[in-house]
């Protein structure tokens, strides 16, 4: 029976290249799992060394540091462009489009640069043990969006901390995820914490996956991902009443933007192609790289000019722009 188990495990063993390097379905799963179960492994090894300094964020790059050469295990290159305004030593709220888990990955490319930076995700994540715990003491800050007032609470609380100690506030202001080529409407948390700190918003944009990422399809391939630092959008002198003013002007920096990264991906890379029996085709890639589409509308002439009378202002503000409509859905 032992002989058996053994042959067994010897023929699935010698399975796993043939089935890696033709079946895109295995292949998507395989390399999920490599990513999945390298950061659970680390976060094991590194929880011990996280008690030592408990919550710091520091321990962020610690993380880093163990965690971004998964980007090259399963073929992602990541180039970072506006590294300029990533590594100021400044307090500031970073506002990224969320697309993929995978995002993290570049997150982790790019962390010796940001430095002091720490990230707000939804509380479910915290019970994801042993990642969920090695976060928290990492110093991530879980928030329950069901309980609107006590995630209001503990952010009140981190903003006064990051401003006081020049750390940077990663979030997602689409709130989930979406693999869809599109930007997707903001929340409004962000920008009302820079607000309320005086604090820059710091836009920054992950061209499409969609030239080697179709969730669909279950295809995975070796992808390469512009990451764009914007600079950085001053609140000094907003007050809440320019919300969304001040949020419609970072989505469009960031649309446009993601549109002329992604269409540049598209040209530069082309779809590749799946070995085994998936591919992507260059209409989906250009579909999900919002070189065809977005999904909440660009403004309109009025808005674009509100948003450009907030950028000449002095102040970041203009009476005009206060007038202006806005295309975000408050959520």
């Amino acid at each position: 029976m032992s002989s058996f188990i053994e042959l067994l495990g010897l023929f699935l063993l010698l399975m796993l290249p043939f089935l890696y390097e033709t079946n895109h379905i295995f292949r998507y799963y395989f390399k999920f799992l490599i990513y999945y179960g390298i950061v659970s492994f680390n976060s094991i090894v590194l929880i011990p060394a996280f008690l030592t300094r408990p919550c710091d964020v520091r321990n962020l790059l610690w993380a880093s540091t163990w965690c971004h050469r998964i980007s090259t295990l399963i073929g992602l290159r990541w180039e970072l462009r506006g590294k300029e305004h990533l590594a100021k030593d400044q307090a500031c709220i970073i506002v990224a489009n969320h697309q993929s888990s995978l995002d993290v990955l570049g997150m982790f490319d790019i962390w010796h640069v940001m430095n002091k930076c720490t990230v707000v995700a939804k509380r479910e994540l915290f019970y994801a043990w042993p990642f969920g715990l090695a976060a928290w003491l990492a110093g991530l800050i879980f928030i329950d969006r069901v309980r609107g007032e006590k995630a209001r609470e503990t952010l009140n609380e981190v903003n006064r901390k990051i401003k006081r100690q020049r750390i940077k506030l990663w979030v997602f202001p689409e709130g989930t995820r979406r693999n869809t080529g599109e930007l997707h409407p903001f929340k409004k948390g962000a920008f009302h914490m820079a607000i309320d700190q005086q604090i820059p918003i710091l836009p920054v944009v992950f061209s499409s996956y969609g030239t080697f990422l179709n969730d669909k399809k279950k295809i995975l391939n070796a992808g390469r991902i512009v990451i764009t630092t914007l600079p950085p959008v001053s609140t000094e002198g907003l007050t809440k009443d320019d919300i969304d003013v001040l949020m419609e002007r970072v989505r469009v920096q960031m649309t446009e933007t993601f549109k002329s990264t992604s269409a540049e991906a598209l040209q530069k890379y082309k779809p590749l192609k799946s070995r085994g029996s998936g591919s992507i085709t260059r209409e989906e890639a250009a579909g999900a790289g919002g070189v065809l589409s977005v999904s909440a509308p660009l403004p309109d002439a009025a808005s674009v000019a509100a948003a450009a009378a907030v950028a000449n202002s002095p102040s970041g503000y203009s009476p005009a722009a206060a007038k202006a409509p806005t295309m975000l859905k408050t959520l």
